[in-house]
C-alpha cells in the first residue's frame, strides 16, 4: 500500500520506518521546523506542512488533510508524533488502516507524557502499544504491545530510552504486518493471520 507519515517532532519512529523499508511515500506534519521533515527529505520522501493557524477553523484543517491524503492516493495512514486528533471523516475513510503508536502499555497511561505518567505512578512495568485509530483517545484496537521493565534505579530518561528502543523495533514491523495483511482489523476485532516470524511474541 501507499503509507503516509503523520508527524509533528523529532521523527525518530519516522527514521525507524524508512530505515526498516516501511512504503512511506508522504510525510505531512502540523508544525514547521521540525526534524521529521529532515529526516523526509533525508531520505528523498515528499513532505508538506499543514500549519493549524492557517485554517479559519479545525473543521477546515482536517478537510484539507483528508484531502490531500486522498489526492496523493495514499492508501494508508501511520501517526508518528503527530499530536493532533484525526476527525470522524478522516478515521472512516481509514479505518483498518491507520495506525497509532503510544509509549505505554494502553489502557494504562493514555494521551500526553505517558512515559512521566507511568514513571511518576512507580510501576514496575509499561511498556509499548501499537493500535488501530479510532475515535476515541488512544482508545482503538490493540494491535501489538512490548512491555518494558522500569528498574528502581531509574531516571525518566533512562526509562524513555528504553521504550524508544522498542518503539522503533516493533513500530516498523506492524507497519509492515498490516502492509502485507498479516493482520487486519474485523469491527473492532484485530485479526492475525499466521506468520512464523510472529510466532512468541518475536519482532
Amino acid at each position: 500500500m501507499k503509507w503516509a507519515a503523520l508527524v509533528g517532532g523529532y521523527g525518530s519512529n519516522l527514521e525507524a520506518m524508512l530505515e526498516y523499508g516501511n512504503p512511506i511515500s508522504l510525510v505531512i506534519s502540523h508544525k514547521k521546523d521540525v526534524r521529521a521533515l529532515d529526516v523526509a527529505q533525508s531520505f528523498g520522501i515528499a513532505s508538506q506542512t499543514l500549519l493549524p493557524k492557517s485554517f479559519v477553523s479545525r473543521e477546515a484543517y482536517d478537510q484539507a488533510l483528508l484531502n490531500l491524503l486522498i489526492d496523493e492516493n495514499i492508501e494508508a495512514v501511520a501517526l508518528a508524533g503527530y499530536l493532533r486528533w484525526l476527525d470522524a471523516s478522516t478515521v472512516a475513510y481509514y479505518m483498518g488502516r491507520a495506525l497509532n503508536l503510544h509509549p505505554a502499555l494502553l489502557p494504562a497511561f493514555p494521551g500526553l507524557n505517558a512515559i512521566e505518567q507511568a514513571f511518576d505512578y512507580g510501576v514496575f512495568w509499561t511498556g509499548v502499544t501499537v493500535h488501530f485509530v479510532d475515535n476515541g483517545h488512544d482508545s482503538g484496537p490493540v494491535i501489538a504491545q512490548v512491555p518494558v521493565p522500569r528498574y528502581r534505579e531509574d531516571t525518566v530518561e533512562d526509562l524513555r530510552l528504553r521504550i524508544h528502543y522498542h518503539e522503533h523495533r516493533l513500530y516498523p514491523r506492524i507497519v509492515d504486518a498490516v502492509d502485507r495483511g498479516l493482520v487486519g482489523l474485523d469491527g473492532k476485532q484485530v485479526i492475525w493471520k499466521e506468520s512464523k516470524s510472529w510466532i512468541n511474541g518475536q519482532y
